[in-house]
């Protein structure tokens, strides 16, 4: 088997707070022997779980990596039981550019495990986090948010698995959390996201999406902040009280959940986040973006619930989504 290309530049299981990078090489036109260079904390207190913490799995995602950058600067070793391993900035190619997807290869980092070692640089990482870092970890946490074009409600999620008992203890973790909201979560397709390959190697899973529209808010990164605290007060990493306040709970049961554009448009919303709709209740009207005096097509909510993602842009191509609706539990 091809050994993966990527060296930490950190020990992983020695006690103490680490700092550095996995370093790639890379040949580029720029730099005959360059490396992308992607940071990565390990505080490692001794004996016990190990829990791995990553942001900027896309690049433009950011509550993520502002609070594990927060939790890599400040994280005592002396109050850790286990270990935290922290990669702030998962597809650092892509967080560099501010993009979803990697500009180096296009490659969607979520897309693309269990990954290559000799694959392209979006492979490479995800080969060694998936065979490297994974292993290691009793529970994961992947922080995402909705990007240049989507928002959402605040919420973590676990998703629905065969091991009930491997969901139960997401389920408990995603709890332990403690979101504003707290999603039962369904992918439109799950082929290649890290999610799946986390939870195909049995580990504990929480994954969130806190907002979106291409930036973070004072809200947003608070709630990013406080959750980490308590997945690892939850997973037996740190001592202490967790900080708890009413999480609402949503479910996504199928595919009527996501309304779709049918048409290159102008977005008109009727609806915003958090509101109540009804199935069949028109969430948006999508208007002619090459011509006037021409009507609006309507897109309607397949079920009723709340609205909990919308489309930000103004401008929507064929095919994008437009909204998201989940029932409340």
């Amino acid at each position: 088997m091809t050994k993966s290309p990527i060296t930490p530049t950190i020990p992983l299981d020695q006690p103490g707070a680490h700092h550095g990078f996995l370093r790639l090489p890379y040949s580029r036109d720029d730099s005959a022997w360059g490396s992308v260079m992607i940071p990565i904390s390990v505080i490692h207190g001794g004996e016990g779980p190990t829990a791995l913490f990553s942001g900027g799995n896309h690049g433009d995602e950011y509550e993520g990596p502002i609070a594990l950058q927060e939790l890599a600067a400040t994280l005592d070793p002396g109050q850790v039981t286990g270990r935290v391993i922290i990669l702030p900035m998962m597809n650092q190619p892509a967080f560099a550019a501010g993009r979803r997807c990697s500009p180096i290869d296009g490659g969607n980092m979520n897309r693309s495990f269990p990954g290559r070692p000799d694959g392209t640089v979006t492979q490479k990482i995800a080969h060694y986090i998936a065979s490297e870092l994974v292993p290691l970890a009793d529970v994961v946490l992947d922080f995402h948010s909705g990007g240049r074009t989507l928002d959402f409600l605040p919420f973590a999620a676990a998703h629905i698995l065969p091991d009930k008992e491997q969901e139960a203890a997401c389920m408990a973790a995603m709890d332990a959390f403690n979101a504003p909201y707290s999603m039962k979560m369904l992918e439109i397709d799950s082929v290649g996201m890290f999610d799946t390959e986390v939870e195909e190697q049995g580990k504990v899973l929480v994954t969130t999406e806190l907002g979106g529209a291409g930036t973070s808010t004072a809200k947003s990164v608070a709630v990013a902040r406080k959750g980490a605290r308590n997945l690892l007060i939850h997973a037996g990493i740190l001592k202490g009280e967790p900080e708890v306040a009413e999480s609402i709970t949503l479910n996504m049961p199928d595919g009527r959940c996501f309304t779709f554009s049918e048409a290159n448009a102008l977005l008109e919303p009727l609806v915003d986040l958090g509101d109540e709709v009804t199935e069949g209740q028109p969430i948006a009207r999508l208007w002619p973006s090459d011509r006037s005096g021409q009507p609006a097509l309507t897109a309607n909510a397949q079920l009723s619930g709340i609205l909990t993602a919308r489309h930000v842009p103004g401008l929507v191509k064929m095919g994008d989504c437009i909204g998201v609706v989940a029932q409340v539990v």
